[in-house]
């Protein structure tokens, strides 16, 4: 945790300590250069989400204080802590506080919607349980054709089989931990977009978390990346023809009505075509346009029923952001790993950010 990050929780600590109140404005006082201002410490210390001696997945300190109403999102549930696109890891972003759950989106062999970041089974993430059945391929076995581990290539039931509690890169997610949660234990299979949703019901009920982790399980939105690649949208094979949509977002739009989620989820996705059927097709639904390394038309973007620009941290400046905001976009950039990224970004006006930490922050309520 770095000096600001100490400083933080500290004066969170002396605010809503009435006997230590005169200290506590001193410490305010000496932050007035800071993005997050000394007024906007003091009101989110009345009320700041700490969760209070519960059994959480995030061990690291949260030291962080985001303002009242940003955005903060756990990249593939908290890739920093649990394996990706698992429910552990979206336990783990739970735990932490976020205001939405990020994840990916792709398509089976029976047309339903998996959480699942990757076009295939990958053997670095992935390997088979045990009593899997025999038309299952097994990720391990060096005569396992890639093609049969496409996810398209496969049902969910043989999907079901796999455990993806493996860290691809070690030494980038050095944190990341595969152990059982307490609530979702072991689950580290790939599931369907119902299954998700039902598990996030399970959190919000549970009565293992603190009132207030259930009431953030209650009302967390969605943040839903469909994974149609730009450099192949037909390769899905589900009939997508670049203007309408295909069988893959019209499944999305489906699961989405049918669970009540439409006032709660927003679609992302690098590719624009998909983004732009599915507004073709749905006007209502938010669109988050993910970006990296693009100029950006803003304007261009609202009109085609963009309503978030999410790009590369690296491209966030304070008057790109204004131009957004002048377009009617928010803007949600990705992917943070550390508080000095965060400062950076919240002095520069974004309205929430993508991490794979989000334990390393708290949002002021």
């Amino acid at each position: 945790m770095n000096g600001w990050s100490k400083l933080s929780l500290a004066i969170a600590a002396a605010l809503v300590t009435a006997s230590c109140q005169s200290g506590a404005a001193d410490s305010a006082a000496t932050m007035t250069s800071h993005p997050v201002t000394t007024s906007t410490l003091a009101a989110a210390a009345t009320t700041l989400a700490v969760p209070d001696a519960v059994t959480t997945t995030a061990s690291a300190p949260r030291g962080f204080i985001l303002p009242a109403g940003f955005d903060l999102e756990g990249h593939r549930g908290a890739r920093g802590l649990k394996p990706e696109d698992t429910l552990p890891a979206f336990e783990a972003a739970l735990d932490a506080g976020v205001t939405t759950l990020e994840g990916d989106l792709h398509f089976s062999a029976d047309d339903e919607v998996v959480v699942w970041h990757d076009d295939m089974v990958d053997p670095l993430k992935c390997g088979l349980r045990r009593g899997a059945p025999d038309d299952v391929p097994d990720p391990d076995d060096p005569d396992t054709d890639d093609g049969a581990l496409a996810v398209r290539s496969l049902t969910v039931e043989q999907l079901s089989w796999y455990q993806c509690d493996r860290n691809p890169d070690p030494s980038d997610h050095t944190e990341q931990d595969p152990s059982p949660t307490p609530l979702a234990g072991n689950r580290y299979g790939i599931v369907t977009l119902d299954q998700f949703f039902d598990f996030v019901e399970e959190y919000a009920g549970s009565d293992s978390k603190t009132a207030l982790q259930r009431e953030g399980a209650a009302t967390v939105a969605f943040n839903l990346e469909t994974k149609r690649k730009a450099s192949n949208p037909a390769g899905i094979g589900d009939g997508f023809d670049g203007v309408n949509i295909g069988s893959f977002e019209k499944r999305v739009l489906e699961v989405i009505d049918e669970r009540g989620m439409k006032e709660r989820v927003t679609i992302e996705s690098f590719n624009i075509k998909p983004l732009r059927a599915i507004h073709r097709a749905d006007p209502s639904i938010p669109l988050s346009y993910v970006v990296s390394g693009k100029p950006m038309d803003f304007s261009e973007m609202a009109s085609w029923g963009i309503t978030s620009w999410s790009p590369d941290l690296h491209q966030v400046s304070a008057s790109r952001v204004d131009d957004a905001h002048a377009a009617g976009l928010r803007v949600v950039p990705w992917t943070i790993r550390t508080v000095e990224e965060a400062e950076r970004l919240v002095a520069a006006g974004v309205d929430g950010l993508i991490t794979d930490r989000p334990d390393l922050f708290t949002v002021a309520r």
